[in-house]
């Protein structure tokens, strides 16, 4: 392992001293499905974390960058020049990009642990055209056993280690779990986002005297997670209302990809949107409330008439009983009333998940259906599954037809 800086492994793998149970789970490529020739298969529990973000990031440019008119059978070669981009921008490259090299010992034997840190090192390219040009020169080794390791390593090293060190909220905490193989949070972040923070909220936070990193800035692709419908997390608005409408969707143990090519569901944030984000920066604990002595920072931040007579009026109508805070929903409606939703009331939708064993008859392949959303229907209503609890969490009445029997599955 002395080839490989031991600060990466460590970042990645913690300082358990055996883990060859969990880094054979983790030894696959990038391969694609038989059945359906844009998504990607996964083997075994655990690289979920970056092959789910791999597959939306192939499925951005395939629904909305490719010139192919079906994007369901556009084959990978077409994606070559977006995806090259895409891959080098997750980790924000500055003038060094960094690829870990693999030796053909590499695709020849069964690796452990030891041996697989003992033969990789580490390339630095000086130019992102000499960058690109190496990675797709090198398109084997993507795709064999180590490729999405190999893949792991080159972002976090384009993205520096003690950059990424200095965004984790417990540097302790290792990217990939030790017991159990799961990404964590900031490996996923890192992938969507660039920014390896720990936290799905909007921005940074104070808590307890602590500054708490959240997400910066509007992410290109989603995240929603089964965690919030279940009350442990609450994702903000910059991973909630992506650039493009795609999901990564997060189960306790899995990651799987939500998406559609209709364009109107993640139109621009609207003024109430920003302003509700703003609000909830102010309320970390997310009671619904804040102070009123913080009334004013929250009325300037949104760039709101905010002289201290007209903020003093503003409390005493929002505060008509004198609690001394205010709520966040007559603020949005004082400020902010509802407006119309741009979005249909239904549109096409896919899901898709890597495992095969969570596919219909173990084919890894696109579940399509209609999404109607925007009101109650008991109609309309459909099996309460864990797909749309998550889902609900960003359409609270949203309905799922899917054109299959079985629902698609979220583990």
């Amino acid at each position: 392992m002395a080839q490989l800086n031991e600060g990466l492994v460590n970042l990645v793998w913690g300082k358990t001293t055996s883990m060859d149970t969990i880094f054979s789970r983790w030894t696959q490529g990038f391969v694609f499905s038989q059945s359906e020739s844009t998504a990607l298969e996964q083997f075994e529990g655990g690289p979920c974390a970056v092959i789910a973000p791999v597959q939306a990031f192939l499925l951005k440019n395939s629904l909305f960058n490719s010139q192919k008119p079906n994007w369901r059978e556009c084959h990978v070669t077409c994606l070559r020049e977006k995806t090259s981009e895409e891959t080098a921008s997750l980790p924000e490259s500055t003038a060094e990009t960094s690829q870990l090299d693999q030796p053909a010992a590499l695709a020849a034997e069964e690796l452990g642990f030891e041996r697989f840190h003992a033969l990789i090192h580490k390339r630095i390219f000086q130019s992102f055209t000499e960058f690109k040009d190496a990675v797709w020169d090198q398109h084997s080794m993507w795709i064999n056993k180590c490729g999405v390791l190999l893949f792991l390593y080159s972002v976090i090293l384009t993205k520096g280690i003690e950059n990424i060190k200095n965004e984790i909220e417990d540097v302790e905490e290792p990217l990939i779990d030790p017991l159990y193989g799961h990404g964590s949070q900031s490996l996923i972040n890192l992938l969507l986002t660039g920014h390896a923070v720990s936290n799905v909220w909007d921005g940074d936070r104070e808590c307890s005297g602590m500054k708490l990193f959240g997400v910066r800035n509007q992410a290109s692709v989603g995240f929603l997670t089964l965690m919030e419908a279940l009350r442990y997390c609450k994702v903000g608005s910059y991973l909630k209302c992506p650039k493009h409408p795609i999901w990564l969707l997060g189960s306790e143990t899995h990651l799987t990809v939500f998406f559609t090519k209709e364009m109107t569901v993640v139109a621009p944030e609207s003024p109430s949107a920003q302003a509700r984000r703003v609000f909830q920066t102010y309320d970390p604990e997310d009671n619904g409330f804040i102070p009123d002595t913080l009334l004013q920072d929250v009325m300037k931040s949104l760039e709101l008439v905010s002289d201290l007579e007209y903020v003093n009026l503003m409390k005493t109508k929002l505060d008509p009983e004198g609690l001394g805070i205010v709520l966040l929903a007559p603020f949005l409606q004082e400020f902010f009333p509802e407006q119309d939703l741009k979005a249909p009331e239904s549109f096409t939708v896919y899901h898709y998940n890597g495992l095969k064993q969570s596919n219909f008859n173990e084919k890894v392949m696109y579940v399509e259906g209609t999404a109607v959303i925007g009101f109650e229907d008991p109609m309309l209503q459909t099996d309460d599954t864990p797909v749309k609890q998550c889902l609900r969490t960003k359409w609270p009445f949203i309905e799922l037809l899917w054109t299959t029997d079985r629902p698609p599955s979220l583990n």
